[in-house]
C-alpha cells in the first residue's frame, strides 16, 4: 500500500472515530474509568475517624502505635490496546473485514483516552507479540497507532492469546485500562487472563462475522483456513459438518464469556454488520454506574 493511500485511510478513520470519541464516548469513558485508580502516597499516624481498613499492620507493629496507608486518586491513566492481527481477522462476509471494525473501535478508544489526557499504548499479536508501542500521550501518537493498525503485516497468521497476556503482565507493572480486541478463536488462556485481570482493568472486545458461528449450506466448497494457510474441500451440505462447525464456534464463544467472567474482566460482543457504537456506549454506561 502506498504512503499516500495509507495517509488517506488514516485521515478517514481519524475523522470518523474522533467525532465519535468527542461527541459520545468522551464523557462515558471519563465516568467509567476516571478516579478508579488509586496510588499509594504515604504512611501516617492513625487519626480519629480514619478507616481502620487502611491500617498498615506491619508499620503499626514496628512502632507500637497505629499507622495507616494513604492513597490518592490517579489523575492520569494508561490505556493499552491489545489487538489480534492473526489471519482470521482478514475474514468478513458482510460489510467489511473484522480487521477494519477492530481498527475503528481501537481508534475510537484511543481518541477517547487522549481527550482525557491519558496515555495510550498498542500491542499487536498473533501467536507471538508482533509489535509493542509503549503508552504515550498526544494526537500524533494516536495517529501512529492507527497507521500501524492499517498497514502492519504480521509474520504469523496463528493466534495465541495467552502469549499476549503474559507479555502484558511483564511489560506493564502499573495498573492500566486494557482492551483486548480479537475474534477469540482460541482457548487455554484462562490462567494468564486471571493474572492480567487481577492487575488491570481488562475488557475483551469480541469482533466476529456471522459465518464465524455458522456455515451455510453451499455444497462442496474449498475452505481456506486463514490461520494455517491450508485449503480443504468441505461438504457444507452435510448436516454433520455444519453441526460440528457450529459446535466448535459455540465452545470458543462460551469459553471466552466464562473465563472473562471468572477473571473479573468485562466483555463486549459486536458483529461486523452491527453498530459497535451502541455496544461500546452501553458497556461504558453500565460500567460507570
Amino acid at each position: 500500500m502506498e504512503t499516500k493511500e495509507i495517509l488517506k485511510k488514516v485521515r478517514k478513520i481519524e475523522i470518523k472515530t474522533k467525532r465519535l470519541s468527542n461527541d459520545i464516548f468522551g464523557g462515558e469513558y471519563h465516568s467509567s474509568f476516571k478516579g478508579r485508580g488509586m496510588t499509594f502516597s504515604e504512611v501516617r499516624q492513625y487519626q480519629f475517624g480514619d478507616d481502620v481498613r487502611a491500617i498498615d499492620w506491619n508499620v503499626t507493629a514496628r512502632y507500637n502505635e497505629p499507622y495507616i496507608k494513604v492513597f490518592e486518586e490517579e489523575r492520569e491513566l494508561t490505556m493499552l490496546l491489545m489487538v489480534d492481527v492473526s489471519g482470521s481477522e482478514l475474514f468478513g462476509t458482510s460489510t467489511q473485514f473484522k480487521k477494519e471494525t477492530v481498527t475503528e473501535i481501537a481508534a475510537t478508544l484511543a481518541f477517547s483516552a487522549t481527550q482525557n489526557n491519558d496515555k495510550v499504548g498498542l500491542v499487536l499479536f498473533s501467536d507471538d507479540v508482533e509489535l509493542f508501542i509503549p503508552p504515550k500521550k498526544g494526537k500524533s501518537h494516536v495517529l501512529r497507532i492507527i497507521r500501524e493498525l492499517i498497514e502492519f503485516k504480521p509474520k504469523s497468521k496463528k493466534t495465541n492469546i495467552s502469549v499476549a497476556l503474559r507479555f502484558l503482565s511483564s511489560v506493564l507493572k502499573k495498573r492500566a485500562i486494557v482492551f483486548l480486541l480479537s475474534d477469540f478463536m482460541d482457548d487455554n488462556y484462562e490462567k494468564t487472563l486471571k493474572i492480567a485481570g487481577s492487575k488491570h482493568d481488562l475488557t475483551g472486545i469480541r469482533v466476529y462475522d456471522k459465518h464465524d458461528e455458522e456455515i451455510p449450506n453451499l455444497g462442496m466448497v474449498p475452505i481456506l483456513d486463514s490461520e494455517t494457510g491450508k485449503v480443504q474441500l468441505i461438504n457444507t451440505s452435510a448436516k454433520s459438518v455444519r453441526t460440528s462447525y457450529k459446535g466448535n464456534a459455540s465452545h470458543l464463544y462460551n469459553y471466552y464469556l466464562n473465563v472473562f467472567k471468572r477473571s473479573g474482566a468485562g466483555t463486549i460482543n459486536t458483529r461486523v454488520d452491527e453498530d459497535y457504537v451502541k455496544k461500546l456506549l452501553g458497556y461504558f454506561k453500565h460500567k460507570g454506574k
